[in-house]
């Protein structure tokens, strides 16, 4: 087996260790196609399906029929409430539903080992020994991840930090996340992807 070494930095960017990476978790090669697929399931399952138009039965207006079937010279109408007709009911038209379906489990499994490895591969991905801030101020946490030199920072960690919730909140482009929440899509997304040595032990757990 391949072992795969990373350095282990701390908050000031200043190399602390190494630690092996699990080569099948973080050694794949990635494949676009589940990604993909992973990607279209996850965004699937948050859309909310509200979408709802009026059919013919929904809309206002009596079920009379408007005129005599013929001698008008006129087209054939039914109700005034058809949709060919100014404020009438729409003909197939969206209903409220829900946008989700089912994806095979192991499918769903390869595709963050696939997101996982495809950060090591770009080399965005760091691991620190812990990611603690005795502040709740949003400037501290700028500054200490200003190093990174990143547009956007996903971290991962096992037991987050409450300062890190906070200073965290006001920042769009930084997003924190335990390992039951971990993604593809909130990998992918971001620029960089900082694990912590505890949630990276919580992941081989998961994945290997």
């Amino acid at each position: 087996m391949i072992v795969m070494k990373l350095d282990i930095i701390n908050l000031n960017n200043d190399i602390t260790g190494q630690i092996d990476l699990h080569p099948e978790i973080f050694g794949l090669e990635p494949q676009e196609d589940i990604l993909y697929k992973i990607i279209h399931w996850q965004l699937a399952k948050r859309r909310a399906g509200t979408h709802q138009v009026k059919e013919r039965g929904d809309v206002r207006g009596s079920t009379r029929k408007i005129y005599k079937q013929k001698g008008t010279g006129k087209a054939r109408h039914g109700a005034i409430r058809g949709a060919q007709f100014r404020g009438g009911g729409i003909i197939f038209g969206p209903h409220f539903r829900s946008h989700e379906y089912k994806i095979n489990k192991k499918v769903r499994k390869l595709g963050l080992k696939f997101a996982l490895s495809s950060k090591l591969k770009e080399v965005h991905l760091t691991i620190m020994d812990e990611f603690n801030l005795s502040s709740h101020k949003t400037a501290d946490l700028k500054q200490k991840l200003g190093n990174f030199n990143a547009k956007s920072i996903l971290i991962i960690d096992n037991n987050i930090n409450e300062n890190v919730k906070k200073s965290c909140a006001n920042i769009h482009t930084i997003n924190v996340l335990p390992v039951a929440g971990i993604n593809v899509y909130d990998i992918i997304r971001h620029e960089k992807l900082i694990i912590t040595v505890d949630a990276l032990n919580a992941i081989k757990e998961r994945l290997a």
